[in-house]
């Protein structure tokens, strides 16, 4: 049966001015592709957009933010609504001139005629929730030279982020985790730290490995999913908790809400900003 409980906290999250559309700000552009030459991930094909802000004229490196499950931030509106809240910081300087990479989960077979759920895509769960690096050295060896060939991005990692919802969450995480010389910001919706491919034994491994030089936030609530692979709102709060354990710059929002993004939408531009802090005491 379907949570009320949750599914009725979600009608406590309302998007505020930074999720609507100005007039008196610079819009960027979205521009969609295709990717279907992946040999760390052979024989998929899967789209992509690329939201460049219009303050960017390529006369130095923009900053980057690499989001999962792409076509659920793409849209103006919806839950994320990433090119208005993009414009919106970025004019007001709460974040920086950021090119963001907005790629869907490898498919394999024909890909839909329109970017969503509908085929599912077959390769999401091996690239999102296996516990490795190969989605980060896909990122970096395969995608974005792709995406560099036509933009200028910083190499400094304090002005690279990764996001992702439910599994992309996860994966965002996973990004950072194995690549911190090339991503050190994550912000994961619902993350998925459970028992869905080893995913539960990141709170173990936040313990005993070295501090790691990233930024973490977690957002989750109490309506989330408790099914055989797992408690959502246990595994979030109890990774949360080994991250304080190890002192890491890390916050962790959590709510009433269910397994989607209204939650993590409603609160996205607060997110972004205190992901971005301190952005302008970086060199690019």
């Amino acid at each position: 049966m379907p949570n009320v409980r949750a599914f009725a906290a979600d009608e406590l999250y309302k998007h505020g001015p930074d999720s609507m559309p100005s007039d008196a700000v610079p819009n960027g552009k979205v521009t969609q592709h295709t990717f279907a030459k992946s040999e760390i991930f052979p024989g998929t094909k899967r789209r992509y957009s690329v939201y460049v802000p219009a303050q960017y004229d390529g006369s130095s490196p923009a900053a980057l933010m690499v989001f999962q499950d792409g076509h659920a931030f793409e849209g103006k509106t919806g839950d994320f609504r990433l090119p208005v809240v993009f414009d919106n910081l970025i004019a007001k300087g709460d974040m920086p001139i950021t090119i963001a990479v907005m790629v869907d989960p490898g498919h394999k077979g024909e890909l839909g005629e329109k970017r969503g759920w509908k085929p599912t895509p077959s390769n999401r769960s091996f690239e999102y929730d296996s516990v490795s690096g190969d989605y980060a050295e896909f990122l970096m060896t395969e995608l974005l030279p792709e995406i560099e060939k036509d933009y200028r991005i910083t190499e400094n990692p304090e002005l690279r982020a990764v996001c992702g919802n439910s599994s992309g969450g996860i994966c965002a995480f996973s990004v950072a985790w194995y690549r911190p010389d090339a991503f050190r910001k994550v912000l994961s919706h619902i993350g998925s730290f459970t028992n869905i491919r080893g995913g539960h034994d990141y709170e173990a491994q936040v313990r005993k490995t070295p501090k790691k030089p990233i930024r973490i936030l977690l957002q989750d609530g109490s309506g989330d999913l408790d099914n055989e692979h797992g408690n959502w709102p246990l595994a979030n709060q109890t990774l949360a908790k080994s991250l304080a354990f190890k002192g890491y710059d890390y916050k962790f929002v959590y709510g009433t809400g269910a397994h989607n993004g209204i939650h993590g939408g409603a609160i996205f531009p607060d997110s972004l900003r205190w992901l971005w802090r301190g952005w302008k005491d970086e060199t690019f």
